[in-house]
Order: structure tokens, then sequence, then C-alpha cells
């Protein structure tokens, strides 16, 4: 499916045409991202932040297999699986191989990454040893896109708390639809005593910076000299501490205001203080 039809675009067609011109592929999602002619070396430096490939001789070889092993395919079934699951909107969808990072430091390279708006998803990826790594990425991306559907809020009045309660909800949606199994590591990076004095030194002071600053991304990903993945590690353990409290469903979580999962932190601090 493509086209009007939303679902899996088969950029795999793309692909064969254009691989080793990436900026020529992006001119195709000029429409998609409002953008006039001339931008697409802008989406392509963009979407090359979240994971998308270089062409290189390693990332085609990543496209062949993807392509042998019919990720669009998959990834489609998976799409119409969640979309009915979830009364979800009916995007459109991009896979793309994933850019390859290795380093003297690291034989390891990541496998899946990806981004997602309210009206589009973008999958980076390589092929999996367990398919069901491919759902998993699925899960986190488009759980983003329903809360960012149900949420209707404008992009520039993002904050930092809401980017925080965004990732952990969809780590939890990974969780539970998937298993304990496939949530991310970063799930596990710190203790919730780790979390707790994060909270209260870097993350509570700045909870209403807005999406579109620099700090913003600082402390979200763990940059500079802010704990590594920090946002997303406190995200992940607030919503289990509410989780605690209260009994709430996937529904309620693409609905719920954020400010509302801070529920449970406060409680957790208040038998911490008594």
């Amino acid at each position: 499916m493509g086209g009007g039809f939303f679902g899996v675009v088969r950029t795999d067609k793309w692909l064969e045409e254009d691989f080793n011109n990436p900026i020529k592929i992006c001119e195709r999602l000029l429409k998609v991202f409002s953008e006039e002619e001339g931008k697409s070396v802008e989406i392509y430096n963009y979407l090359k932040k979240f994971g998308m490939y270089k062409p290189n001789r390693r990332s085609y070889e990543c496209f062949e297999a993807l392509k042998r092993r019919d990720y669009w395919g998959k990834a489609e079934k998976i799409f119409r699986k969640y979309e009915k699951k979830w009364k979800g909107p009916n995007i459109p969808i991009y896979i793309f191989p994933i850019v390859g990072k290795t380093s003297i430091f690291s034989q390891t390279y990541n496998t899946k990454s990806g981004v997602a708006f309210q009206d589009k998803m973008f999958l980076f990826i390589s092929p999996f040893d367990d398919d069901k790594e491919l759902e998993a990425l699925f899960v986190h991306e488009y759980h983003h896109v329903c809360r960012l559907h149900h949420k209707k809020k404008n992009s520039e009045a993002f904050t930092l708390l809401d980017s925080i309660i965004l990732e952990g909800l969809a780590e939890h949606a990974v969780e539970e639809c998937c298993g304990q199994k496939y949530k991310a590591k970063w799930c596990n990076y710190y203790s919730r005593k780790d979390i707790l004095y994060f909270w209260g030194r870097y993350l509570k002071p700045k909870l209403m910076i807005k999406q579109n600053s620099q700090l913003h991304d600082e402390i979200l990903f763990g940059k500079k000299n802010y704990p590594k993945m920090l946002g997303y590690s406190t995200g992940y353990e607030i919503v289990s501490m509410y989780k605690e409290e209260t009994n709430f469903s996937l529904k309620d979580s693409f609905l719920l205001p954020s400010e509302r999962f801070l529920t449970g932190l406060k409680n957790i601090n208040h038998s911490n203080n008594t």
C-alpha cells in the first residue's frame, strides 16, 4: 500500500531507483513536510539526526537484506493490527535503512530508530534476529502518533515535561504489547533512587522548556553534562510510579495530560519524606 491509501509507503521502490541520491528521495517528502522545492536537503539532514542511512556499501547491503525479508510487508501488517486495536489514525509510514554506527570503541551498531509526528512516521532499521523487534519499534513510534493525534498540542507549545512523559508512555506500551524483553535498554539505566535525585537536580526546574530549544534535547537525550538518556529514563520511571498508584489503560495513555503523571512522583516523594 502507499499513495492515497497511506500505511506503509513503498520506499523500497524509491530506494531501488535513487539509493545513492537520498536528497532526491527526500524530494518525494516535500509535500508531507509542507516544504517548497529545494528544501529536500534540509529534510534529509533532519532525518539523518534520527538515523537515516548514508549511501555506502554497508547501507546498501542493509537495504538488500530488508528487501529480501520483506520488511515493508511485515510493517504494513503490524500497522493495520495497531490501527484497528488502538483506533489510531491512518498515516503514511516511511521505512529506510539505518545508518551504521560502528567505531573503535564499539563494535555494535544501532538496529532501529524512528521519528514520529502527528500525521506521519519514519522507521530506520536494519534486519533483526527477532522480528518482534520491528513490532516493538513500531509500537513505540505509533504510540507517539496516537498521543500527538489525541492531544492536538501545537509543537511550539510542547514542553520538556510533555516529551519526557511521551517517551515513558511509549515504552510502557512496548512492555504491555510486546513483553518485558523488548523494552529499551534505557529503561534500566538508573535506579529509582537515581531518578529521584536527577529529578530534583536537573529536571524539576526545567520542565517548561520548549521543545524547540537546544537545552530540551540536551536534557532529554542526556548530552553534554547530563546523564545519558536522562529524559527517556525518567519518563519511564515516572509512568511506572504512576502505574503503581493508579490503574490506567492504554487508551488513557493517549489522553491523560502530562502533568497528571507527576502525582505518582509526588506520592513517592511524600512517602520518602515521612
